[in-house]
């Protein structure tokens, strides 16, 4: 009954925090694929990038999310910007480039030689088949990079609670110092539908964008 009550008078709150929590992986994920596509377009062009951007971005991941979020703050003290919604982009960012710039170099870096010459046997330029050939091709593969990233960072982003960035994370943390445990189960249970949800959605779009030809 108390969960109900809770959910009845709570819903614009939490209706707010979710949007804040979307609002925050959206930012940092799209600013990944800017920045992780383009970065693994160039590895497949100059292969001798891969391996130092692959282990950057490997090393970055390794570090702990609570780690990664607290040094942001003295990064970001020196802008006047050490806590709230910048830092926890920048963290999320960070978190989400990985399989997105190793899913890029992968799909492109795996697609048959013999397309590559049939594009370059009608005349194409080495960009004209990235942009009609590869990236097309690649779509899947990129895609399912971009799904790992989102529903991973949706779990991470309720760190970003900790530096005032808003979001699912303020219930989480809340239900925890005051023991409340209908409060702490409602935070998770949303956690993990937007999780979910998203993954869906990222999956029905995978298969839209993924080439009628090499559809399973």
């Amino acid at each position: 009954m108390d969960l109900i009550s809770y959910l009845q008078h709570s819903w614009p709150t939490l209706l707010k925090m979710t949007g804040e929590h979307l609002a925050l992986v959206g930012a940092a994920v799209g600013l990944a694929i800017l920045i992780g596509v383009p970065l693994g377009i160039l590895a497949t062009r100059w292969r001798w990038l891969a391996t130092p951007m692959m282990t950057l971005a490997t090393v970055v991941l390794t570090i702990p999310s609570i780690a990664l979020f607290g040094l942001m703050i003295p990064v970001f003290a020196r802008f006047g910007h050490a806590l709230g919604y910048l830092p926890a982009v920048t963290a999320v960012f960070l978190y989400s480039l990985l399989p997105i710039l190793r899913n890029t170099y992968v799909a492109l870096a795996g697609i048959d030689s013999g397309i590559q010459e049939a594009g370059r046997g009608i005349g194409m330029t080495t960009w004209q088949r990235m942009r009609l050939v590869d990236l097309p091709l690649a779509v899947p593969v990129i895609l399912g990079g971009v799904r790992t990233a989102v529903v991973m960072n949706i779990g991470v982003a309720t760190i970003a609670a900790l530096i005032g960035a808003g979001g699912l994370g303020v219930l989480i943390l809340q239900a925890i110092s005051q023991s409340n445990m209908s409060k702490l189960a409602v935070g998770a249970v949303l956690v993990s539908l937007l999780a979910i949800v998203a993954d869906v959605c990222l999956q029905w779009l995978q298969r839209v964008l993924t080439p009628k030809g090499i559809r399973t």
